[in-house]
């Protein structure tokens, strides 16, 4: 029961960090959009609807596990524990930023928590197969999680690290997050096969499809790929059903749905869903519920101060970290 509702509050953690982030993306770039305008400069890709995925993965793991992510990278951060002021930080460009504001949304590292992502497609495999080697190595039970979405999977890093990781036996989850879109192609006219989870079959590892965006089926599937990689078994191949309830992008006008499309994802999302069930099954009252949101608005808030409020990085640390000196 406790491990349900602390789950739930990390999903609502995260959609209302999104949903800040969405509002304060549109400040300064209004009349006339400049993405290198505003509060948030770049590109932004959020991943409301999807909060299932990190959370019933990422609640397995041990601060020393190793999680890398892609482009669409803040529910993995938060439920990896990645600090949300320096995250905040990074993402508004600051100097107190996890990289020091260099790398934006798209490039957060944090060796804390051991979680990095990149915004290049597919490149989080490698790095995991080679984190994963190391545990391998070391003799320790520590895991790598790879964590990309469905269009990554036809990339060449991806099987590249699948056979690796297969004929070396290491302590890998390879989990692609299946939105049905790789920006604005459908899956269906990408992809030669259905369920890229079949796949696995390919290099002798064990493949699972989740359906239904539900957090306890992804919670119970992640807990054996898991298990399975930290006795020794080797790799597991995740691909989760899900949805993307933002577009691919802020500002992505996304002409490429069906018409209604939108409307049944957000019919069915996955927050509303979960509290339904702790609700019905007497493992939250509406009052707990009020306190939670109440706690995660104030954590939101004091992240977005914290970023506002942090100065912006000297025009010289352009040129820090950069070059090696000779």
């Amino acid at each position: 029961m406790d491990k349900q509702v602390s789950m739930y509050r990390t999903m609502c953690l995260i959609r209302a960090y999104e949903d800040k982030l969405a509002e304060i993306y549109t400040e300064g770039k209004t009349p006339l959009f400049s993405i290198a305008a505003g509060t948030i400069p770049g590109e932004m890709h959020l991943a409301a609807g999807q909060e299932p995925v990190a959370v019933g993965v990422i609640s397995h793991l041990e601060q020393d596990d190793v999680v890398t992510a892609p482009h669409r990278p803040h529910h993995f951060a938060i439920a990896k524990g990645v600090d949300l002021r320096l995250m905040t930080a990074e993402i508004f460009g600051r100097q107190s930023g996890l990289s020091r504001g260099k790398g934006g949304h798209m490039h957060l590292f944090d060796p804390q928590s051991h979680f990095s992502c990149s915004g290049i497609v597919g490149a989080g495999f490698p790095p995991a197969v080679g984190a994963a080697l190391a545990f391998s190595k070391q003799g320790r039970k520590n895991v790598a999680v790879a964590f990309a979405g469905e269009g990554a999977a036809n990339q060449g890093t991806f099987h590249e690290s699948l056979n690796l990781a297969a004929l070396w036996k290491v302590p890998v989850i390879f989990v692609i997050e299946d939105n049905q879109y790789a920006i604005s192609v459908p899956k269906g006219q990408s992809t030669a096969i259905a369920k890229n989870s079949d796949r696995a079959q390919a290099y002798g590892i064990p493949g699972v499809y989740i359906p239904g965006n539900d957090v306890l089926a992804i919670h119970e599937a992640a807990e054996e790929a898991i298990s399975h990689a930290r006795q020794g078994q080797g790799p597991t191949l995740l691909e989760i059903q899900t949805t993307r309830l933002y577009g691919h992008f802020q500002g992505d006008a996304e002409a490429y749905l069906q018409s209604g499309e939108k409307e049944s994802w957000r019919q069915q999302d996955p927050i509303a869903k979960f509290r339904t069930h702790l609700l019905d099954h007497h493992y939250l009252t509406p009052e707990e519920d009020q306190l939670i949101q109440k706690e995660i608005q104030g954590l939101v808030d004091d992240a977005v101060k914290f970023a506002r409020e942090s100065p912006e990085p000297d025009i010289r640390e352009a040129f820090l970290d950069v070059f090696a000196e000779s």
